[in-house]
């Protein structure tokens, strides 16, 4: 599939330092897959000491990012 950015997704992050690398790493291959807001998804992966949130929707065979941003892993722990 292919992976497009939202310019909001362009603009966090480059601000946020995230490569786009990451992004689709946590796009194809999450730790957790969950379901966000107006029927967005959250894709979840870890990167050293941090957990990786990219928050998308899917369209005909691609994903949009919407946003992503590093947070605590504790924050989010799934039992």
């Amino acid at each position: 599939m292919e992976v497009y950015y939202t310019d909001y997704a362009e603009e966090t992050l480059k601000d946020r330092e995230i490569s786009k690398e990451n992004v689709e790493l946590a796009l194809l291959k999450p730790i957790v897959l969950s379901d966000g807001k107006s029927g967005r998804k959250i894709a979840h992966r870890l990167f050293g000491d941090k957990l990786l949130r990219v928050v998308f929707e899917t369209g005909a065979k691609a994903y949009i990012v919407i946003t992503a941003y590093y947070t605590k892993p504790e924050r989010y722990i799934w039992k």
